[in-house]
């Protein structure tokens, strides 16, 4: 059982790799002092001049498209009326969180991969390199400390205005005469302050309720991840305080999917007594609405879809980090899958403008004349 809660307790999280276990070129040249962490054997695989140009080259191209996706997405959001609405305000929130993974978080990675590159000594925050005494890090202030948090703040941020946006439409398909007394503009802008500062506070918990963690590049993921700081070769006492972010992430994932289902289920139900009222199977005692005298409208409906695959979107960039964490706990290290697991989450933050182009007719017409406004003015500005 010990060993269970130690594998769980290490590499895991949205944003957030224990760089112990998830390393299968690790060795140690002698038993580590109390209080560091294991030091790397670097490997052509996580570390060739190859490898490290193929990925710097993948994180500028990801961070280019991550900033001017979201950039586009709330320039769009700003000029519309959308962006006045509880659903708009949510989702500035989300395209704010996932530009901060782009503008931060992914050059820095880049700038680590660069300094590694160029120079022969690994920089202070990388992993191993941090030297470290019972009550932290000694010496100064690493960027780490930064990074490391706020990618898993900004994920925890992407979970939680998910699940805003999953309600806020199931009002409006369960109860679309409520919607307007329900869901108002100051109630969203409540729960995003919310979201924002309970999900950064709990990227941070591991850092304010503990001594016995710290921040590191870590070699396999390229990001800056908690890592614990042992005791000879033991995880500490408190290793265990980094489930809270697990039981975060499932804990809203699985309500999000119990929501749609509801949401769906409803819409299946309106949309089947639809075509049997079109077909005549109704009689008049079912109502001119097909049995629903208070319908969703078609563009709640179409909402609802949308968030449904912003849902299915990021559930299967998360998955591949719930599959490295089950490796860890039955005994694998997969080092490579690291890298692809979290790495596919960062890409989910340029997924969004991707789906509103495809699914919102409204967005798409936005984009158009944000790129053609100086050609052609529309004539509605004139009058």
């Amino acid at each position: 059982m010990a060993a269970v809660v130690a594998n769980l307790s290490m590499p895991w999280g949205t944003g957030v790799l224990m760089g112990l276990t998830d390393t299968p070129n690790q060795t140690v040249t002698g038993s580590p002092g109390p209080g560091r962490s294991l030091a790397p054997l670097c490997t052509v695989c996580c570390c060739g001049m190859l490898n490290r140009t193929l990925a710097v080259v993948f994180m500028v191209s990801l961070a280019f498209a991550i900033v001017v996706g979201n950039v586009v997405t709330l320039t769009v959001f700003m000029q519309t009326r959308q962006s006045r609405t509880p659903q708009g305000y949510l989702k500035v929130s989300l395209a704010v969180a996932d530009m901060m993974v782009g503008v931060l978080v992914v050059p820095f990675s880049v700038y680590t991969e660069i300094s590694l590159m160029v120079t022969s000594t690994p920089p202070v925050w990388y992993q191993g390199g941090s030297a470290v005494t019972e009550g932290g890090i000694s010496g100064s202030w690493q960027p780490c400390m930064l990074i490391g948090p706020v990618f898993a703040g900004c994920t925890f941020v992407s979970i939680s205005t998910i699940f805003l946006m999953t309600v806020e439409r199931s009002v409006a398909i369960l109860r679309p005469l409520h919607k307007d007394t329900l869901v108002t503009r100051r109630r969203t802008l409540l729960l995003i302050l919310v979201s924002w500062a309970g999900s950064f506070l709990l990227a941070m918990a591991p850092l304010i309720l503990s001594k016995s963690f710290t921040l590191e590049y870590n070699e396999c993921s390229r990001m800056c991840n908690y890592v614990p700081l042992l005791v000879g070769l033991h995880l500490p006492a408190d290793s265990n305080i980094m489930l809270l972010f697990p039981a975060f992430d499932f804990t809203l994932l699985g309500g999000t999917l119990a929501v749609n289902i509801m949401s769906f289920t409803s819409i299946r139900r309106y949309t089947r007594k639809r075509k049997l009222l079109s077909e005549g199977s109704l009689g008049l005692e079912a109502g001119g609405a097909g049995g629903c005298p208070h319908r969703p409208s078609f563009s709640d409906i179409k909402a609802a879809k949308t968030i449904g695959i912003l849902t299915f979107a990021f559930t299967a960039s998360f998955s591949p980090i719930a599959v490295f964490v089950l490796g860890n706990v039955v005994g694998y290290t997969w080092c490579n899958f690291s890298f692809f697991a979290f790495w596919i989450l960062t890409g989910n933050s340029c997924c969004n403008v991707i789906i509103y182009s495809v699914r919102d007719q409204r967005f798409r017409k936005g984009v158009m004349l944000l790129f053609h406004k100086d050609r052609s003015p529309p004539h509605s500005e004139k009058s």
